[in-house]
């Protein structure tokens, strides 16, 4: 029984971070060479992103109700298979339009048949004790597979770039991040069949944790605000993780780094997240999951203000290295435990596939405008003044994430 308990969970792991290789992992760890063999700016990757975020916000609402009714086995299978398709696509290396339809493409098949349906199923596998563990092992194991796959891609340039670093012709670039993106690809495709096999059937919901949908019930407690606390929190928490897709280019842009190292330090940032997820997770349950996002969320809030603001100006850039991994490690840490709060919050679990997609709707709009925000306040060559005014900006979202997290603690104790 624990071992395909066990088993579960690590089949769930792998499919929730292999479904955002292809749209989120490639661009945050390569972003410097997809720059520059697409021949696109940060602007128009954050346009693309944008239309991403449109498309999935209408997925979020209508998978929840997937999630409730369909087998869980089919819908994440379905899913992987649909975004590897769209890694073929994004081979042929197409133009800034028909990127923009690729992302609004991904949108839809990494989030209505699937992101909803992750959730349910994680909840479903821990108990109301082990809440943070449960989403801790989720995220974190999603961040050790992630990593995992970057370490291996980053070590691709290496075999078609010159030693010096120097002389990196456009046909070298292309040819690099088309490799990338076909070993991603393949790891997507083979994670569903992985999915489809594994994954047993009694693992969709049974008749006693998925009744008929209720949505009056539903419309009822969505008005709570607590739930709207929930979603401000997942908002703010989410900022911050869309943020760190421009930390390995701002090693390449401010600290001069080459394209290999800047890729390595996107692969450094990755491997951080399993360990803040999971170790986070694992003492929120000896707490409460709200008291260490509250924490989480200061320690934000105080290093983004240190790079925002010029206070790691004229330090060595070890200091600055370790703003943003202590940054980092508040971000990753809040990944896993925004979703452990729903036990925390007493929702019923015959409805959490629905009211996860509703939450999500306003959770997840960071996919529309943060990937926007960066491109505008990064512009076409960005140097260290617009990422200071760029982090300046951010700081708002731990300050406001931390008074909703006092909010939402506050309904909780009195409920």
């Amino acid at each position: 029984m624990k071992q395909n308990k066990a088993l579960s969970i690590f089949t769930l792991i792998i499919a929730g971070e292999a479904i955002f290789l292809l749209p989120f992992i490639l661009i945050r760890v390569f972003r410097p060479i997809i720059r520059e063999a697409f021949v696109i700016s940060d602007l128009e990757i954050g346009k693309a992103q944008a239309l991403y975020g449109v498309m999935a916000m209408i997925s979020y609402v209508f998978g929840g109700f997937f999630a409730d009714k369909l087998e869980a086995r089919k819908l994440l299978s379905i899913s992987l298979i649909l975004t590897a398709l769209g890694g073929l696509w994004m081979l042929s290396i197409p133009s800034f339009e028909s990127l923009r339809l690729l992302y609004g493409f991904w949108g839809v098949s990494t989030i209505l048949l699937f992101w909803a349906a992750l959730i349910k199923a994680t909840r479903l596998w821990g108990n109301a004790s082990n809440q943070g563990l449960s989403f801790g092992l989720l995220d974190g194991g999603r961040g050790a597979f992630a990593a995992l796959i970057a370490t291996f891609g980053a070590f691709i340039p290496g075999l078609f770039f010159p030693d010096d670093g120097t002389q990196i012709t456009y046909d070298e670039k292309v040819t690099t991040i088309q490799y990338i993106i076909g070993f991603v690809t393949i790891i997507v495709s083979t994670v569903a069949i992985f999915v489809w096999f594994i994954v047993p059937k009694a693992e969709s919901d049974s008749q006693e944790t998925a009744p008929l949908f209720d949505i009056k019930k539903v419309g009822e407690l969505i008005k709570q605000p607590k739930v709207i606390f929930h979603m401000i929190i997942i908002v703010c928490a989410y900022s911050a993780y869309k943020i760190t897709d421009v930390y390995s280019t701002y090693a390449k842009d401010v600290w001069d780094y080459s394209l290999e190292e800047a890729s390595f330090f996107g692969v450094l940032i990755q491997w951080i997240r399993p360990i803040a997820a999971i170790s986070i997770g694992w003492i929120a349950d000896k707490y409460l999951p709200s008291k260490l996002i509250l924490w989480s969320f200061i320690v934000m809030g105080v290093f983004s203000s240190l790079l925002g603001f010029g206070l790691l100006d004229g330090l060595p850039i070890a200091m600055s290295i370790m703003a943003f991994i202590l940054m980092v490690i508040g971000t990753y840490s809040l990944r896993g435990l925004y979703f452990a709060i729903i036990e925390e919050a007493k929702i019923p679990i015959a409805i959490t596939g629905t009211l996860v997609g509703i939450i999500s709707f306003i959770g997840y709009t960071p996919d529309i405008f943060m990937s926007l925000l960066s491109g505008y306040m990064l512009g076409e060559d960005p140097t260290v003044v617009d990422y200071q005014h760029l982090f300046q900006i951010f700081t708002l979202f731990p300050l406001i994430g931390l008074i909703t997290t006092i909010g939402f603690r506050k309904t909780i104790r009195r409920n």
